[in-house]
């Protein structure tokens, strides 16, 4: 188990909170900008949001914060830090995509990448597992 804690949150059951409302509610229970210091992602299809902090922040006190914070409540969400993981799943790849491709492009700190360990493709799902050789390359 990493000490280093994840920059990111996921927060479940986000459909009773519109994307402004929760933005602006990560903003006063944080007390930073988002796009500034973190950014939202919402994953509609499996009912969750995630905040990546760019800011360095204690994302485990943040957390405490959101479970114990009065709207969090009574929106009925859940917080928990996103785990930190070495692989990736990349989706919807072209059919003629290769391994040594994918393992250039996901390397590029242009793109976010570090050192790729392994690439196993699955041509019948057009997708890939990208492992990387620690878990600060899969940003």
């Amino acid at each position: 188990d990493s000490a280093e804690a994840s920059s990111s949150v996921v927060f479940e059951n986000i459909e009773r909170c519109t994307p402004n409302c929760l933005q602006m509610l990560l903003e006063n229970i944080s007390g930073l900008t988002v796009d500034d210091d973190f950014t939202v992602e919402l994953i509609p299809e499996i009912n969750v949001a995630v905040a990546t902090f760019i800011k360095n922040i204690d994302t485990k006190e943040f957390v405490e914060k959101c479970s114990q914070h009065k709207r969090v409540r009574e929106f009925k969400m859940t917080a928990w830090l996103l785990e930190l993981t070495q692989s990736i799943k990349a989706e919807n790849l072209p059919e003629s995509i290769s391994s040594d491709y994918l393992t250039v492009y996901f390397e590029s700190p242009r793109n976010g990448g570090g050192p790729v360990s392994d690439v196993q493709l699955f041509p019948e799902e057009n997708s890939a597992i990208i492992t990387f050789c620690d878990h600060k390359g899969n940003s």
